[in-house]
């Protein structure tokens, strides 16, 4: 692009973006009219540009670079995702006359460039590499081109004039991966549903029967739902989500309508998974999501499609939360609303989303109370064991351990239900071990040679740890004891999201962040809601106890004690 036609633009996008109004819900109200873009898809154009911006920066526009036409990632290294991105990106902005790029002749140069360079990191399998773990990755190729398919049949449809410098290499690297595709394996349960939606994008492209085939032989294994609605890896804000959108292309592009049921099934199950601010639980998850904040923005497109395909008022209410706490996060997703106009429909009325509930997800060991603007998580497996929001405010976890043998930090081995309580508990042994049995001593002073396991134990220290949680007015009590071997330190810990202010504690003597609860009740205070916890305790200094888990970084306020330890905290 020249320079004065690069101002020209970017002068635009800057004019139109404080068009963009802090609030939501008022903005989206979609045209009767399929043919009119709504204003919310025009908004995420206007977004979309905007990363446009950014992404585009990782192009190397020097001819006299080695690297000129290369796209490179946060690294500085060529990579086929940052050349993805961009081609995604840049396709979109490309096609949109709304967008300040549209029909952009400098965009199609270098979106030629970039279709030239991820076709020439490709491999003669088909394949292409991640470079933080995968080479010669079929899944990773698979993610590619259920991106690229789709923004390749748009720009091949499109009037932009020199359009075939990207789509004629763009067709070359997705059908050669499609070969990998028929063929390549898969390291996760979700890899196979990425390959599936993959091949159907493809085959919207190239009616290839060996791509169908190859789809049925994955889909043949099963879906990998659990009875609680969640998928094998329990991902609820990253790979929940995207099984939801690979197994609607899966349906769409190969007619299999029996795979709506599962979509159907975890989007329910999320309406228990929702924090009054909007936020999803994550801290059941398997993967690399767990215990992170997360909004709903990846599952814009399964409730938008599912609403209108169904005419059902929750998802559309779904789709209202999201459109009001995390529509700028949608606009990676553009490429569905810009080919399927379908989804520019009004969406049906919406209908109230459950906010009083009391639920147990056996599959995922967790269960899930909330009570209109406050709720909680209470978690079994898991060293955080019960998290609590109050609109906008969070207590992260609270967690314990104890100086047991340097393996005393408390994850419950049983999550069970009595008398409306949840009961959490787990028991450890500390032994102490005899000489090795005569008979068997190596002769040569080998350790190793004398594992543990073969000698006698002597001078068993027990520790029995449980947690009771009841519901109280406006809140939580949880009784927490600790009984067994005595004398043992403990430390008691409540993790909080950052921004608050604290009353009623006392800063730890070095540790930044690092509160105790000495006596009486704390509270944790933002934008006018409050978080009260207590009574307090304080016998020792000692917060991190050899064994536990690092201090998070987070403000965090603690409690500490000795065996026997009994403390009933009140969460209100």
């Amino acid at each position: 692009m020249k320079r004065r036609t690069f101002i020209r633009k970017n002068g635009q996008v800057a004019l139109l973006a404080p068009l963009v109004p802090a609030a939501l819900p008022s903005l989206f109200t979609a045209g009767n009219q399929p043919d009119e873009k709504p204003e919310w898809l025009q908004k995420m154009i206007v977004n979309n540009d905007a990363s446009l911006e950014r992404v585009q920066q990782r192009y190397v526009s020097d001819p006299d670079s080695p690297h000129y036409g290369d796209v490179l990632d946060g690294y500085g290294m060529p990579s086929p995702h940052a050349a993805t991105s961009f081609l995604k990106t840049g396709i979109c902005a490309l096609i949109s006359p709304e967008s300040a790029y549209h029909a952009d002749a400098g965009l199609v140069e270098r979106l030629s460039h970039a279709a030239e360079f991820l076709f020439g990191l490709q491999h003669e399998d088909g394949t292409i590499d991640l470079l933080s773990t995968n080479f010669h990755s079929t899944p990773d190729t698979g993610f590619i081109v259920k991106w690229l398919a789709p923004v390749w049949r748009l720009l091949e449809n499109s009037s932009v004039p020199e359009k075939s410098t990207i789509t004629v290499p763009l067709k070359q690297f997705l059908l050669q991966a499609g070969e990998a595709l028929k063929v390549g394996g898969i390291h996760t349960p979700n890899h196979r549903w990425v390959v599936c939606s993959a091949l159907a994008e493809l085959y919207k492209i190239e009616q290839d029967p060996a791509y169908l085939a190859r789809a049925e032989r994955w889909l043949s294994e099963g879906i990998d739902m659990d009875a609680d609605g969640q998928y094998e890896e329990k991902s609820s804000y990253i790979y929940s989500s995207l099984s939801n959108r690979v197994l609607i292309s899966t349906a769409r592009g190969f007619d299999k309508p029996e795979l709506y049921a599962y979509v159907r099934r975890n989007l329910d199950m999320n309406f228990y998974y929702l924090h009054p601010n909007g936020e999803i639980v994550t801290e059941a998850s398997g993967r690399q999501d767990n215990s992170i904040i997360g909004t709903l923005e990846k599952y814009y497109y399964p409730y938008r499609y599912m609403a209108l395909k169904d005419g059902n008022g929750q998802y559309a209410a779904a789709c209202r939360l999201i459109e009001a706490t995390a529509f700028e996060k949608t606009t990676g997703f553009l490429y569905y609303f810009l080919e399927d106009k379908d989804l520019w429909k009004e969406l049906p009325e919406p209908k109230p989303l459950p906010i009083s509930y009391a639920r147990v997800f056996r599959h995922s060991n967790l269960a899930r109370i909330r009570r209109g603007n406050y709720d909680a998580s209470i978690l079994m497996g898991s060293p955080v064991f019960f998290t609590f929001h109050k609109s906008s405010l969070a207590l992260q976890g609270i967690r314990f351990a104890s100086a047991f043998f340097g393996k005393g930090q408390f994850v419950s081995e049983s999550l069970e239900e009595e008398n409306s309580s949840y009961i959490l508990s787990s028991y450890l042994r500390g032994p102490y071990y005899q000489p090795f049995p005569k008979d068997k001593i190596p002769g040569d002073g080998d350790w190793s040679k004398m594992p543990r396991s073969e000698r006698p134990q002597s001078e068993v220290q027990e520790l029995y740890s449980r947690v009771t949680i009841r519901e109280v007015e406006q809140g939580f009590s949880l009784e927490i004891s600790i009984e067994g071997t005595e004398r043992v330190p403990v430390a008691l810990e409540l993790i909080f999201r950052p921004g608050g202010t604290f009353v009623g504690t006392v800063p730890h003597e070095e540790l930044e962040d690092t509160y105790y609860l000495k006596e009486g009740v704390g509270k944790y205070s933002h934008a006018g809601s409050a978080i009260h916890f207590g009574p307090g305790q304080h016998q020792h200094r000692w917060v991190q106890l050899r064994g536990a888990l690092p201090k998070q970084d987070a403000p965090t306020v603690f409690l500490t004690g000795f065996t026997p330890f009994h403390q009933t905290l009140q969460i209100t």
